[in-house]
């Protein structure tokens, strides 16, 4: 017997990516739809040179690998599709339309109730030279604890 587990010839972690990303455009829509309950808020990472994601270029120039987006205060127009969402935001006092398919994003965390996913990169990844944490709006958060309701899912093909 070998150790060493066949290679599967159906695509698991892509499957299960693709369904976690389907809970944060759920979420989303329901944002959407009625706003943003209590004191929940998100922090949503994503690749800022995936294909579909469109922001404005001082931003792919500050952050030229990813980003990371607080949806909290002071945010309009969240339009929630299929493929992704776009919302408007502040950054240094200066609106901005982002535009980001699900499958750039990366991360996805809510404060308010300890809720984490962690997604594998459906782009090509390269390493960045140092990832500056967006600054839109201001956020007081409390530290994360071990052992809470984080969900990380990180798979990687065998090829």
């Amino acid at each position: 017997m070998t150790d060493t587990p066949p290679d599967s010839l159906i695509p698991y972690d892509e499957i299960v990516q693709d369904a976690l990303r389907a809970v944060v455009g759920r979420v989303l829509g329901q944002v959407e739809k009625n706003g943003l309950p209590g004191a929940h808020h998100f922090y949503i990472t994503f690749k800022t040179h995936a294909p579909g994601v469109d922001i404005p270029r001082h931003l792919t120039e500050r952050y030229p690998d990813e980003m990371t987006i607080v949806i909290q205060n002071r945010y309009w127009d969240l339009k929630v599709s299929a493929e992704g969402f776009e919302v408007g935001l502040s950054f240094n006092q200066i609106g901005s339309r982002l535009v980001i398919p699900f499958a750039a994003i990366t991360a996805f965390h809510d404060p308010a109730v300890d809720f984490a996913l962690h997604f594998s990169a459906q782009v090509e990844d390269h390493q960045p030279e140092e990832i500056a944490t967006a600054e839109n709006d201001p956020v007081i958060a409390k530290p994360v604890e071990d052992g809470s309701n984080v969900v990380s899912v990180d798979f990687t093909r065998k090829k």
